[in-house]
């Protein structure tokens, strides 16, 4: 039988979501241990800015008892838009801040360096590769791990991303392409280094888009400005160019002509660059996504609901990690907690998804025949 007062819970991946589960578990004295691939937290770059939102990501956050650590790293004249014609650069409409400050940014490495600080040490551990996990008939679940080795928990939570080695164990689905692939490219410094940039971009983000094209670039902190070139192509649409996504000069050559009647001011953040070309192809999971409850295992975050990145990911992962940690914390037992919050997250879920795409669909326009 589970326990209730110590149940053994394991969590896959020190993601965002991952992490506040764990924070609010160890805040109410309940053991947990995150299992986490890379080597360390600052084994590679955690990505751009992130808007938080009141009625998610922040309420995660009051739940795990780090708002104020948030406020204190936020930006809220970072929740700006700035939208631009793509053929004359001339700005179109300007939104925000919101007059509550209800979205402030946030540099995702800066937050998950709070969520982290706030957990006991020993908490994550860093290069443990999961490779499955196989549900026992008692009602718990094997963790199997890269080095052959195996332990079993009361319940195992996936939070280890769109290619999750814990959603085999309760659903047979895999993330697909969306069609659109984003290409992005870093400017430092960009108030010095890059003023036509910064006065482009403003103090939050900045939006152009034309048919099956569209370009978006956000401030970051200190100085940072990160842009995202989005197309909607084949998947292998650099193969079909003739071109070795590696070889940056042969991809800007690539990209300002796919951009050649857009103005010469947006232009250039296909020219400039302070680092190389990331490409980023999206994929999604089918949406609805659900799944049969197996006792021992569930998921959150991107390994239950992968969507396209339009400001939903992050916030709905902080809050079903907070959400399972409530449930695990106030029901009589894991299989209790479990059944309890997936009834909740995945309706929600279902209708994230669903705006998601359709919020997709309005950031790059499909190509008009």
């Amino acid at each position: 039988m589970n326990s209730a007062r110590d149940p053994r819970i394991a969590i896959v991946g020190a993601g965002l979501g991952g992490l506040t589960c764990a924070r609010v578990l160890q805040r109410h004295g309940r053991s947990v241990t995150v299992f986490e691939r890379e080597a360390s937290a600052d084994a590679r770059p955690q990505g751009g800015s992130l808007d938080m939102h009141s009625d998610t990501g922040q309420a995660a956050l009051r739940s795990a008892g780090l708002l104020d650590g948030f406020r204190a790293l936020a930006r809220p004249e970072g929740d700006e838009w700035r939208v631009l014609d793509f053929a004359t650069g001339a700005l179109l409409a300007q939104q925000g801040p919101t007059p509550d400050g209800g979205r402030p940014e946030i540099d995702r490495g800066q937050l998950r360096g709070l969520l982290l600080d706030s957990l006991t040490d020993g908490t994550v551990r860093w290069d443990r590769a999961v490779t499955g996990v196989t549900p026992l008939t008692d009602g718990t679940c094997r963790l199997l791990f890269g080095d052959g080795a195996a332990e079993d928990f009361d319940l195992v939570v996936g939070a280890d991303g769109a290619w999750s080695r814990v959603r085999p164990a309760l659903s047979p689905a895999v993330p697909h392409y969306t069609g659109v692939t984003f290409v992005e490219v870093g400017f430092d410094d960009c108030d010095s280094r890059h003023p036509d940039l910064a006065r482009l971009v403003g103090n939050g983000s900045m939006l152009a888009k034309g048919a099956g094209r569209t370009l978006v670039a956000q401030r970051n902190s200190n100085g940072h400005i990160r842009a995202y070139i989005a197309l909607r192509a084949p998947r292998d649409w650099h193969e079909a160019a003739g071109i070795d996504p590696g070889d940056q000069r042969a991809v800007r050559t690539h990209l300002l002509r796919v951009f050649d009647d857009w103005d010469e001011s947006l232009r250039s953040i296909l020219r400039g660059g302070d680092h190389g070309f990331i490409h980023r192809s999206l994929f999604v999971l089918p949406a609805p996504h659900t799944w049969e409850h197996v006792p021992g295992v569930t998921l959150l975050g991107d390994a239950a609901h992968l969507m396209p990145p339009v400001g939903l990911g992050a916030n709905l992962a902080m809050l079903d990690g907070a959400d399972l940690a409530q449930a695990l914390v106030t029901e009589s037992s894991v299989d209790d907690a479990v059944r309890a919050y997936e009834s909740i997250m995945l309706p929600r879920s279902m209708e994230a998804a669903t705006g998601s795409a359709k919020g997709l669909d309005n950031l790059v326009p499909a190509k008009t025949s």
